[in-house]
């Protein structure tokens, strides 16, 4: 799913995309795949390399970027990878661009897309820690099934319509239900999902004293990832700082008029590349404590649109069309 997405955000972009070219494994080449006002024909991994791209958009999973990104950086090709296999590494950036895009070198050719629920929570975030500092960090999270893929889709759909699912993507029935399940449990009690916010936040933000705390649930969605976040500043602040700060951000669009049912919701967020924030108001228990809902589309800025635009910054920075 991410990989079609991506096909539409780079449709959206201004990069020239004559030279695009679609690759996946062994079994899916010489399939044609619509672009534009062409057909792409899938390519195989090796063939990709000797066509010597500028970049490379990885969203094949974590041991085929394991085995390939390498592969493609030691012929010169910058790679942007969706995956978790190399956000951890210390010697690769996990970018967000418009949070910590200025510190890509040149010499940088493995770079990390993070984790799309991260991404959304970031993006508001860092408006805040810049003038407030944030302290702590509690997020709950509403995650649309299309984060897991087609088949989870298929699932819900199947469920809704009364069949039975002949494959589950879920350990139980989505439809009319939460799954506070997010990948595997770790030892620690948290999943894997809640730990990713909890890591990739302190590395994209630059700072290891943030504290988070996660809880990651998947609903029955389509359209995009929704999250509860109660935060803590470093100082004290007035409701229409955090309203103007958040409005001039970025790539956020503030959607908060309660008294006229105005606040972010998945069903608007489908298709759009913004994050959405909204019920701002203050947490009267904490000092310094706020309340936000957050919202993006997963498939949009949590994957595609945040890995397009690191390609735009980097052919921007290169001189590259």
């Amino acid at each position: 799913m991410v990989g079609t997405e991506m096909l539409k955000v780079l449709a959206e972009s201004p990069l020239k995309n004559e030279n695009l070219y679609a690759v996946a494994s062994e079994k899916s080449i010489g399939k044609k795949i619509p672009y534009l006002h062409k057909e792409l024909v899938v390519v195989g991994m090796d063939a990709a390399i000797r066509l010597k791209p500028d970049f490379a958009i990885f969203s094949a999973g974590g041991e085929t970027s394991l085995e390939w990104a390498p592969k493609f950086a030691a012929a010169g090709i910058t790679v942007v990878d969706n995956s978790s296999a190399w956000r951890m590494d210390p010697e690769k950036k996990l970018v967000v661009p418009e949070i910590n895009g200025q510190t890509i070198a040149d010499s940088d050719r493995i770079i990390a897309n993070p984790n799309c629920s991260t991404i959304q929570m970031v993006m508001v975030l860092k408006p805040l820690h810049d003038v407030f500092g944030v302290k702590r960090v509690v997020v709950s999270t509403y995650q649309s099934v299309t984060g897991t893929g087609v088949k989870a889709v298929k699932q819900l759909m199947d469920e809704r319509s009364g069949e039975i699912p002949t494959h589950s993507a879920y350990p139980h029935p989505i439809d009319l239900n939460v799954i506070p399940h997010i990948d595997s449990f770790l030892e620690n009690g948290y999943t894997k999902e809640e730990m990713k916010m909890v890591n990739e936040t302190k590395k994209i933000m630059g700072d290891p004293n943030i504290q988070v705390s996660a809880t990651a649930v998947r609903i029955p969605v389509i359209g995009g990832h929704s999250e509860s976040v109660n935060i803590e500043l470093n100082t004290k602040f007035e409701l229409e700082e955090i309203r103007n700060l958040l409005s001039e951000a970025k790539g956020i669009v503030v959607q908060d008029d309660p008294s006229r049912n105005i606040y972010p919701m998945p069903i608007w967020s489908h298709g759009k590349n913004e994050v959405f924030v909204g019920r701002i108001r203050r947490d009267f228990t904490v000092e310094n404590g706020i309340n936000l809902w957050i919202v993006a589309d997963n498939l949009r800025k949590g994957a595609a649109t945040n890995a397009v635009q690191i390609v735009e910054l980097l052919a921007k920075k290169r001189g590259v069309s």
